[in-house]
């Protein structure tokens, strides 16, 4: 691989947090050997046009101060282009006319499983890329930065409304991102306590839940002497009906990676309790007995969905996220120079940098739902009848696997 004086830095897909630690490990390390980096902004829209622009912004000492690592998001920007979807035969051309503009002889692209998939596209075409692993959804093969600010930013979202719960005697249902894996909306309920937690990875039996928020919320009340509680569930956005069916918005078409847009499963959650608490006999002798009953106005507990939204994935970045975006950073610059090209930065542990081919790291890794039972056991409901939690005590042995 020829030598290497000058870096691309890309952020690409949806933001996060730890992404500006990723530009700062990338910036920093590349001028401690002597290396340039200059930010292609806007993602893979950005990579296309480079070659129209007038300049690129060096990241250079005084640039790289004013960024904030601490918070999430990205200072280099995002799109969600494809760049094989790109409707211009000459794309891949252009790409190259572009890098050749600037002198940007490699790339550091931080992402996830779509941006990797392009990755992989782009080394292919011969432009040598190295790969940051990016995604709040934690559904790679490594960890990826963001994850765990954007399960933090949940624990603590979903916790601080039991507040308004338990002030309206309210059952709420939060929904948070995840797209087809539950990783973050389950590490976020455990934090937060949830009552419930409903994942893509088990179909969702209504009955199960219902029972389960029925006998909790009921006992809860009756045990307050205030007459007082709430009852928490957390549920991603890809969940699926005990017939394994997703719920997808069909008015919005695919983005250009494919994917459908999912919306609704915190109204279609609260719809299926509404309709169950309407029709049970026991509801109404709860609601006399607790003195909350008001005949044709308050006959029910009042159910109500919250979508934090983008709150989840915006703000600050957890600790972790820094640590870990600075050293994969500072780390894909290493596996540049050592010509590693079409690789993930999966660790860094001590003075050993571990990769391994995007196209493997990108593939889907979801919820251990072995390791539910446990939460089971626990109290929390995961919408299905409990199972009883089997386990193997194994000695360890040798190294343990960190990723801090």
């Amino acid at each position: 691989m020829p030598e290497i004086k000058r870096i691309g830095v890309i952020t690409s897909g949806g933001d996060c947090g730890g992404l500006n630690a990723v530009i700062k490990g990338v910036a920093r390390e590349a001028y401690f050997l002597g290396i340039e980096s200059v930010v292609i902004p806007h993602g893979y829209a950005g990579l296309y046009n480079l070659v129209q622009l007038e300049q690129v912004v060096y990241l250079n000492a005084e640039r790289v101060s004013k960024i904030e690592a601490s918070l999430a998001g990205s200072e280099a920007g995002h799109s969600r282009v494809k760049i094989s979807k790109i409707a211009d035969p000459n794309k891949y051309e252009r790409i190259k006319e572009g890098l050749k503009k600037f002198g940007i002889d490699a790339l550091v692209i931080s992402g996830g499983d779509d941006t990797g998939s392009v990755v992989v596209d782009l080394s292919s075409k011969g432009i040598p890329c190295v790969h940051v692993p990016k995604t709040m959804d934690l559904d790679l093969q490594s960890y990826s930065v963001g994850g765990d600010s954007a399960i933090n930013r949940i624990a603590v979202f979903a916790r601080e409304l039991k507040t308004t719960g338990m002030s309206h005697n309210r059952i709420l249902v939060i929904e948070v991102f995840g797209r087809y894996v539950g990783h973050t909306a389950f590490r976020g309920g455990v934090g937060a306590e949830a009552d419930a937690i409903l994942i893509p990875e088990i179909p969702v039996d209504f009955d199960v839940l219902y029972e389960h928020m029925k006998t909790t919320y009921f006992a809860r009340i009756d045990r307050s002497d205030v007459k007082s509680g709430t009852y928490i569930i957390v549920v991603a956005e890809g969940i699926k009906n005990i017939n394994g069916e997703m719920l997808y918005d069909e008015s919005i078409p695919p983005d250009a990676f494919g994917h459908k847009k999912l919306a609704g499963s915190g109204k279609f959650v609260r719809q299926q309790l509404e309709k169950r608490l309407k029709v049970d006999p026991a509801v109404k002798e709860f609601m006399q007995r607790t003195g909350m009953f008001a005949p044709g106005v308050y006959e029910a507990p009042e159910v109500r969905e919250v979508t934090p939204g983008h709150l989840v994935r915006a703000g600050h970045s957890s600790a972790r996220d820094v640590n870990f975006g600075y050293k994969a950073g500072a780390a894909a610059v290493f596996l540049l120079l050592e010509g590693k090209t079409g690789n993930t930065v999966v660790n860094v542990e001590g003075n050993r940098i571990y990769y391994q081919a995007t196209a493997e790291v990108i593939k889907r890794r979801e919820v251990n739902i072995s390791e539910i039972s446990i939460f089971e056991s626990l109290g929390t409901c995961f919408g299905r009848k409990p199972e009883k939690y089997i386990y193997e005590i194994v000695e360890q042995k040798g190294r343990i696997e960190r990723h801090l």
